[in-house]
């Protein structure tokens, strides 16, 4: 437990050099267990991630109670239904990235401009629908828009993004900024040609089997 917390607190710290975030917005999270229950640890409120030490955070079971000395983010909802809905999710990252939320102001999908969408599981990464901050709607909607997929948008809010790992979830959250910025550049010149359902569907087949080596399990 405590290398998990710092490894939390060392990815938090990652997100403002990678452009994903600033200041205290934004919240990640981590499943583990503490004293043998299931749960997650989770960023607290309002704190900026410099400031924060292993005690400053939260850890949640999967039945909403929570220990420890801070608040936990207000958007523990989402993270919380994730991890019960979705089991292969092992970490967590919402953040206020520029592009990402430039387009979730728009409410717009990502749609099939670059293969790279497909590494998100789909040919197309959704927009969920509006709802207040750290309200259980916020979490119904984005729940719907992550079904087959590890990401999402949030409609006027920013960008929500699962892995399997810290690591893992911390890479796509960068390649997910990433798009995100290609399609808003994409967009200032005209509307982009969009990859077709059979061409998608091929790189969906191909991202199968994507990043293995030795027969390592990779990303989806």
């Amino acid at each position: 437990m405590p290398e998990t917390r710092r490894l939390l607190i060392e990815t938090a710290r990652r997100m403002g050099p990678a452009n994903l975030n600033r200041g205290a917005a934004g919240n990640l999270s981590v499943r583990t267990r503490q004293n043998g229950v299931e749960g997650y640890l989770i960023t607290p409120s309002g704190m900026d991630y410099d400031v924060l030490v292993p005690e400053d955070l939260v850890f949640m079971r999967l039945d909403g109670t929570s220990d420890g000395r801070r608040k936990p983010s207000t958007e523990w909802r989402f993270h919380h239904d994730i991890y019960i809905n979705r089991p292969e999710a092992g970490a967590i990252l919402h953040a206020h990235a520029p592009f990402a939320t430039s387009l979730a102001c728009l409410r717009r999908d990502l749609p099939a401009f670059h293969y790279m969408i497909a590494r998100f599981g789909g040919d197309s990464i959704r927009c969920a629908e509006y709802a207040t901050f750290g309200t259980q709607a916020l979490s119904d909607h984005a729940l719907k828009a992550l079904e087959g997929r590890c990401a999402c948008l949030l409609a006027n809010h920013g960008s929500l993004v699962f892995g399997k790992t810290l690591e893992q979830m911390f890479a796509l959250a960068v390649e997910f900024e990433s798009l995100c910025e290609q399609y808003w550049r994409a967009c200032q010149l005209g509307e982009p040609v969009l990859l077709d359902d059979t061409e998608m569907a091929t790189v969906l087949a191909k991202f199968a089997t994507y990043g293995q080596q030795s027969g390592t399990p990779g990303t989806p």
